[in-house]
């Protein structure tokens, strides 16, 4: 399942696209987008949180170009961690959450860098399992700090399906595709009217409007210098 969810001005999340693709394959994400195109969805997102699937970002760098993306530090750690042996994953998990957990995108970086250099001789893989999406794992801290912890994870979508997922995986196999697709639809339709609106939502019209945030605090411009 291709799921897309979005938010408002007000903070209130909502489904902008359920489908079914090809193993999240970029023409498949690719057709998802412009759907959502041609339905009126022409104003671009100025983030799209998601895990590592090539496809979407394939997809939405072609579709919505000007769209900033942000990686999943959940999958990212997963994907990191298997590269290492078990014995060494929770110290090497701990200092990846010291990562983003840093205050400041500085502490980030230099905790970045210390990570990369206790782990790269015995472990590239992994090292460069990370190193290759530096940027995109530290773009929330352009966005206002009271909503990092809705852009650092893809858990919105991920705890939003844990219950249709458990549902539709017990139908696999006896219903048609479209049956599935118009099941997953309404159960994702109940679900979202229990939704919590997004922490922070106050911010939103004004990360809407483009202004500027350095490590989640908004930039003031000095009009009178500026005059």
């Amino acid at each position: 399942m291709l799921v897309v969810i979005g938010v408002n001005t007000r903070g209130e999340k909502h489904f902008l696209a359920i489908e079914d693709g090809v193993r999240e394959s970029t023409q498949s994400w690719r057709e998802v987008l412009l759907a959502m195109k041609h339905r009126g969805f022409t104003r671009p997102a100025k983030l799209a949180v998601g895990d590592g699937a090539m496809g979407f970002r394939a997809a939405l760098s072609e579709v919505f170009p000007s769209t900033r993306t942000q990686r999943c530090w959940v999958h990212k750690t997963g994907n990191v961690l298997n590269y290492l042996p078990k014995s060494g994953q929770a110290k090497a998990r701990q200092g990846l959450h010291e990562i983003w957990r840093a205050e400041t995108r500085a502490k980030a970086e230099r905790a970045f860098d210390q990570w990369l250099e206790r782990y790269d001789d015995k472990y590239p893989k992994a090292t460069a399992c990370l190193a290759r999406d530096r940027d995109e794992l530290l773009a929330f801290y352009d966005f206002p700090a009271a909503h990092w912890t809705h852009l650092r994870t893809t858990n919105v979508i991920e705890s939003a399906f844990a219950t249709i997922r458990h549902r539709s995986s017990r139908a696999k196999g006896c219903v048609t595709r479209k049956t599935m697709l118009s099941m997953v639809y309404k159960m994702g339709r109940c679900a979202e009217k229990s939704w919590r609106r997004l922490r922070g939502f106050r911010h939103l019209a004004k990360v809407i409007e483009g202004v500027p945030f350095n490590d989640g605090i908004e930039v003031i411009e000095d009009r009178r210098a500026a005059a």
